[in-house]
């Protein structure tokens, strides 16, 4: 029997703005941005040390758990915009352990906390017991689409 290791998994975003798709990201799931490489005080000066020049800085940038449970979420500058429906997206689960009215209201109050920061909504799901809880369908600042459930 082969023993299999569970595997970190690292979420990767393409965009047009990796620092402020990182920021919004950052501040939707609780999440910090990630510090810079030992031996520096800020990306600044370790971007500086490693040649990058200014039009290059924003290239990437990547946001973590500061619990170290959640993935870590890269974001890579790609000279194309969004061309369609994601085929895969987060769902952040706004409201756990909350049900029906209670739920929903939940998951607006969030909806409308992250639009003021640069989502868009797309749809409100109703609850469809017992097996739909009621959802919200958002994108990010970007377009890419993800779930407040």
């Amino acid at each position: 029997m082969t023993n299999h290791k569970a595997r970190e998994v690292q979420i990767t975003f393409d965009c047009a703005d990796p620092a402020a798709l990182a920021a919004f990201w950052a501040d939707a799931l609780g999440y910090r941005l990630q510090d810079p490489p030992q031996g520096f005080d800020s990306w600044e000066q370790a971007l500086d040390a490693m040649g990058v020049p200014p039009e290059r800085r924003n290239d990437a940038s990547a946001v973590v758990d500061p619990g170290g449970s959640g993935p870590r979420l890269f974001f890579q500058r790609v000279p194309e915009g969004k061309q369609a429906k994601n085929r895969v997206h987060l769902d952040v689960r706004a409201a756990p352990g909350l049900t029906g009215d209670a739920r929903m209201a939940a998951l607006e109050a969030e909806a409308d906390r992250l639009v003021a920061r640069g989502a868009a909504r797309v749809q409100r799901h109703e609850p469809a017991p017992p097996l739909g809880a009621g959802h919200i369908v958002m994108t990010d600042p970007e377009g890419n689409e993800f779930c407040l459930d």
